[in-house]
Formats: structure tokens, C-alpha cells, sequence
């Protein structure tokens, strides 16, 4: 077994790994890449969740019969979800569902240089996004204290570790990366970029890269494939 560092989080679960072997194979129509993606982001952020977000009290309610009951609410009570265009946006309906009331969606362009494979943003749309020491010189910042980062395929890591400075420089105090698989070199790079500030939960993950920085055997090109541009 691959030693991965300690806020890397990679499921047992029986369900996902079948599932997750299903989403490989290259018959799977588009239909079920999107299903499949969003059983699988469902299962991943339920374990992460289970350890990342506390029950709390809150305010008294009555049931429809006219008893009164305890409330339950979460915490912290400031996330936002942060998908990576294209494909983090399969796994947005998913975590929607699982938290208890509506959170700010942010999106990040970010994609690899093809000859470099290094990140290029290209698409920003975090609230007055800017560095924390200056939204904290100018009156505060907009940045939610928990981030949660959508993005199926972690690779080499690189797309995966710029959002999490992005996010850091706003101002976010935690962030959860969610992610369908990654590939080992690419997982410990991210893990690494805020070890004390970032955990990682996936559902596998693979030993080896392409020398054009797929995953080996991976799932293809995720995007492609929920948006059905592949050979575009």
C-alpha cells in the first residue's frame, strides 16, 4: 500500500470502489458518467463531511403534530463550494444535497499548459478576490472560513495545489479537497501546498502518470466525458 500523508483520506467503501470501476470502463455512456460522478461525490463528501462538520444545537421547532423538538444545525456556518471548470461542476448537485441549507457556489478556471503541464488560471469568481492582508487593511474579507474544493481528477497536482493558494490568499481558514481519484504523485503534491490547512478525501487513487499527465489507468479525461467533447 502507497504511504500517503495524513490529511490524504482514501475510501474502503465497498459501493464507491465498485462504482468507481465502473466509471473507468470506456463503454460507460455519458448518462452514467454523470451518474456515476454524482454517486460517487455523494458517498466521498458524506465521509468527509462526517469528520470535517459538527452537529450543533439549534433554536426550538415544532412538528406538525405541535410537539416541541431540538433543532439541529452545523458548523462552521460559512462554506462555500469551489468547483474546478469544467468537471468539478459534476460534483456540485451532490454536495448541495448533502448540506443541510444553500452555500455560495465559486468557481475556478483552471486548466494545464499542454507542453508544461503547469496550472493557467483563466476564470476567477471569488467576491473581491484578493489577497487576505489586503481585504484585512480594507475592512474585512468576503472569504468563507471553509472551502470545499470539487475536482474529480487530481493529477499532477498542480491545478489541485493553485486553487488551494488561491483560496488561502482570499482568506479561507480550512479547506476540504473533494476528488473522484488522483494519482499518487499528484495527491501528495496538493496534500503538501497547506498540510496544517488542507484535507484531501478521494475515492482511489493511482500509482502512475502518462507522460502527458493522465492517470494510468485512470478514467480518461473527465470533462470530455460529462460534456461529450472528447477528440474536440
Amino acid at each position: 500500500m502507497v504511504q500517503l500523508p495524513p490529511n490524504v483520506h482514501v475510501s474502503k467503501h465497498p459501493c464507491l470502489l465498485a462504482k468507481l470501476s465502473q466509471l473507468r470502463s470506456k463503454n460507460t455512456s455519458a448518462k452514467d458518467v454523470k451518474a456515476l460522478i454524482h454517486e460517487i461525490s455523494l458517498i466521498v463528501g458524506c465521509e468527509a463531511f462526517a469528520q470535517a462538520i459538527t452537529a450543533v444545537p439549534g433554536p426550538a421547532g415544532e412538528t406538525p403534530l405541535g410537539f416541541e423538538y431540538q433543532t439541529t444545525t452545523i458548523l462552521p456556518e460559512t462554506i462555500s463550494l469551489v468547483p474546478i471548470l469544467r468537471s468539478g461542476l459534476g460534483m456540485v448537485e451532490s454536495i448541495q444535497t448533502l448540506l443541510p441549507t444553500p452555500v455560495p457556489v465559486h468557481h475556478l478556471g483552471l486548466y494545464r499548459e499542454p507542453t508544461t503541464l503547469q496550472p493557467v488560471e483563466y476564470y476567477n469568481n471569488l467576491p473581491e478576490h484578493q489577497p487576505a492582508e489586503t481585504s484585512t487593511a480594507a475592512g474585512g474579507s468576503n472569504a468563507s472560513s471553509f472551502a470545499v474544493i470539487l475536482d474529480p481528477v487530481i493529477a499532477t497536482g498542480g491545478t489541485c495545489a493553485a486553487a488551494i493558494q488561491t483560496l488561502r490568499e482570499w482568506g479561507t481558514q480550512r479547506i476540504i479537497v473533494l476528488a473522484v481519484i488522483g494519482a499518487v504523485p499528484g495527491v501528495v503534491r496538493a496534500a503538501e501546498e497547506w498540510p496544517e490547512g488542507v484535507e484531501i478525501w478521494l475515492a482511489g487513487v493511482d500509482k502512475e502518470l502518462t507522460d502527458r499527465g493522465m492517470l494510468k489507468p485512470g478514467l480518461g479525461d473527465v470533462g470530455d466525458r460529462l460534456f461529450l467533447t472528447i477528440g474536440k
